[in-house]
């Protein structure tokens, strides 16, 4: 059986790609379980640098697959029922149908989404949970829940308040509407729109991935935990880590390298973040 996502490893970078094209990459019962494994391999493997999350086919992930949720009417009570999974947590934030998307925002190192064809309800969701979207200008997205008479519950409530204003938020989740990769771009939930948005997402990984992966974590690390944070959190975690980097070998080797005008060699990983 073909896997439904995929990964290589080259230079730093992981490319994933969800593989499930005769369905547009949609999610079904087996697509959650791989897309979170995915995530959960990557999650200590010190090789990654930087993530590039993309899909196969002729669309980026079009969502929940309600063919192969007709169990959800059972309700949460049924043992059977495609709702239990919604509640089913354990000492993380996340519920196991959120993690397919939150496991992005988890990874030690950035996360770049491409985006191409369609990024609906779920599907959009995990692409919110990359730390940077390279979006299409033709591509679509939306929150599409509530075509379905449902809310956004794959974490959207954690990831799209850092993008957007509430009363967008609220717009784009009671009405459901299609935007196109240009108005998602103006609207701040994609960073930039790019004709080939998997060869500028590889771009940029390439150019992250040649970076400090020391750095890279510590910069993720500090944003995501002092950007909602009052001011004391923030301001001793940047010192914190700051300390931390100074004088290690991989610090060092980013000045050498800069005087020295050549490319620097790395260590994978050196000190904890």
């Amino acid at each position: 059986m073909t896997e439904l996502v995929t990964i290589t490893h080259q230079d730093g970078i992981a490319d994933v790609r969800f593989n499930r094209v005769d369905k547009y990459n949609a999610l079904s019962p087996a697509m959650f379980e791989a897309i979170i494994a995915a995530g959960e391999s990557l999650a200590n493997d010190p090789r990654v640098r930087v993530v590039v999350l993309s899909g196969n086919g002729r669309g980026f992930c079009a969502g929940l697959d309600m063919g192969s949720f007709q169990g959800m009417a059972s309700g949460p009570r049924s043992s059977g029922g495609g709702t239990a999974a919604l509640m089913t947590r354990d000492d993380r934030p996340e519920n196991h149908a959120q993690r397919p998307a939150y496991v992005w925002k988890r990874l030690q190192v950035p996360v770049i989404a491409a985006i191409h064809g369609v990024a609906f309800g779920g599907g959009l969701q995990i692409a919110l949970g990359a730390d940077i979207r390279i979006a299409a200008p033709d591509a679509k997205l939306s929150v599409m829940e509530i075509k379905w008479g449902l809310v956004p519950d794959m974490s959207l409530t954690q990831t799209l308040r850092d993008l957007v204003p509430l009363d967008v938020a609220k717009e784009l989740t009671f009405s459901g509407r299609i935007m196109s990769g240009s108005e998602a771009k103006e609207l701040g939930l994609v960073t930039r729109v790019e004709a080939d948005p998997l060869a500028a997402a590889m771009a940029l990984a390439r150019e992250i991935a040649g970076k400090s992966p020391d750095a890279i974590r510590a910069g993720k690390a500090l944003l995501e935990a002092s950007w909602r944070a009052d001011a004391r959190t923030g301001l001793e975690l940047e010192s914190k880590l700051q300390v931390a980097l100074i004088g290690s070998p991989n610090q060092i080797e980013a000045v050498k390298a800069n005087f020295e005008n050549r490319p620097a060699q790395f260590n994978d990983a050196s000190i904890a973040v």
